[in-house]
């Protein structure tokens, strides 16, 4: 049953295509005829490698990588379209790039891997944009994770952003005896770290200093008569008037009476 009223319709399938084949023919019109696709070209495990074309080549010539201006006016569905469009691109350059390898051969034109990694960036910065803008105008906060400043085990600062565990902090035994019971922060051995740590900032920081005055020491030298105004904008922690007090900054020119 269910076989005659498939023949059925195929019938009369091709009876209105014939029917409408010589109505364009009467009219002079072109003949047009296109075959019905319901899924696209597939080409399995061969869709992980280049075109056959390039596989000998040097040198692929390539285009630039998504600037945010030109993602920002795109839309979310684009957006969504060309992220697994990269991604599939990024894979068949990674699978291309090991197949090189492997044949010890020179993979051309590596930055493209640079570049679509720049591009799929961009576009996580143009939809985390559009996130925070949705958040605010709803909810007036941004969406994202909360960060905060904390110190880890040696005694430094830094940047942790929160997540949600199965377990509370106080309930979480294996955390609080690291930090508190084992004393890790609080030890002799972190804390002489961190002395020395911060010592090693102070010099280099002082170093820094050193280096700047001693630069204008030697400007001031060269050219007793430039700009002064332009100096201090330019080494602004540096003391211009130590500096030109000082020999080095004296020169071998005669002074003017």
């Amino acid at each position: 049953m269910n076989f005659s009223l498939f023949r059925s319709a195929l019938r009369n399938v091709a009876t209105i295509t014939y029917k409408t084949n010589n109505i364009l023919n009467i009219c002079g019109a072109q003949k047009i005829t296109k075959n019905i696709h319901t899924t696209c070209k597939q080409y399995d495990l061969m869709e992980f490698f280049d075109e056959k074309k390039n596989w000998n080549e040097s040198n692929i010539r390539v285009g630039r990588a998504w600037k945010l201006d030109e993602l920002r006016i795109k839309s979310n569905t684009d957006l969504h379209k060309l992220w697994y469009v990269l991604l599939k691109e990024r894979n068949m350059l990674y699978t291309m790039e090991h197949e090189c390898n492997e044949q010890v051969r020179l993979f051309p034109n590596p930055e493209r891997i640079d570049k679509v990694q720049e591009s799929m960036n961009n576009i996580e910065t143009v939809v985390r944009e559009r996130n925070v803008a949705y958040y605010k105008l709803e909810t007036g906060e941004t969406g994202e994770r909360p960060v905060e400043d904390v110190v880890n085990l040696l005694g430094l600062s830094e940047k942790y952003q929160k997540q949600e565990y199965h377990l509370p902090k106080f309930m979480n035994s294996r955390w609080v005896r690291s930090y508190f019971e084992h004393g890790y922060i609080n030890s002799f051995a972190v804390k002489k770290f961190y002395r020395l740590y911060k010592e090693k900032l102070h010099n280099e920081a002082r170093k820094a200093r050193n280096r700047e005055f001693n630069h204008v020491q030697q400007l001031l030298k060269r050219f007793p008569d430039m700009d002064m105004e332009k100096l201090k904008a330019e080494y602004p922690n540096v003391d211009i008037e130590k500096a030109k007090r000082s020999k080095k900054a004296r020169g071998h020119f005669m002074p003017k009476y």
